[in-house]
């Protein structure tokens, strides 16, 4: 079991000027990370930094963050700090900075993107999960009912879902909730893949 959040958190920081927007996210790859953060410099294109750190895993040994042009270790570093003592992963926080005219130092950098991220965990729900399994689940109109009771009856989380031609959908499992996918293989005509 590991500790991140179920939805997106925001916090905010204001100082000589300058603004800092805290934007946490639940992120399980790579891929999320870089969407989130290609989608938050085009709908900011007035700031001067997006800053980031993000933790992947439940080993949480999948980290990074970025000053993004800041001094040294006076963004990332404290953004990720701020993951680690919150003791998250899957996680994505960013901030925007946007310049005000007055340079604050790195020791106001530091307490300001510490203090923008923060913000964000605090304002998002902090909750326990555990390692998944993501399967496509591909089946006819006829069982829909039984499956669609099965997911909403287990911990497994809907990724996406199709009923246009035939019914389609991609869930997450947690790793010890094996029975489920035994349950779905029981349901006659639901094909299942990894």
């Amino acid at each position: 079991m590991f500790k991140t959040i179920a939805s997106k958190g925001f916090g905010s920081y204001k100082e000589k000027g300058s603004k800092f927007l805290g934007y946490a996210y639940p992120c399980t790859s790579k891929t999320e990370v870089k969407s989130h953060l290609e989608r938050l410099r085009k709908e900011n294109p007035g700031s001067v930094h997006v800053c980031y750190a993000y933790c992947l895993g439940s080993k949480k040994d999948d980290y990074r963050y970025s000053d993004d042009g800041e001094p040294s270790n006076s963004a990332g570093a404290p953004i990720y700090g701020q993951i680690k003592s919150f003791d998250l992963t899957n996680v994505l926080v960013a901030v925007v900075r946007y310049y005000g005219g007055t340079n604050l130092g790195v020791g106001g950098l530091i307490n300001a993107y510490r203090t923008a991220a923060k913000g964000a965990f605090e304002n998002a729900k902090i909750i326990e999960d555990e390692d998944r399994k993501k399967i496509e689940l591909n089946f006819s109109y006829a069982v829909l009912p039984f499956v669609m009771n099965a997911v909403k009856a287990s911990k497994c989380l809907i990724l996406e879902q199709d009923f246009e031609v035939a019914p389609r959908i991609k869930i997450s499992i947690p790793i010890s909730n094996q029975e489920l996918e035994q349950e779905l293989k029981a349901i006659k005509g639901v094909i299942i893949k990894a």
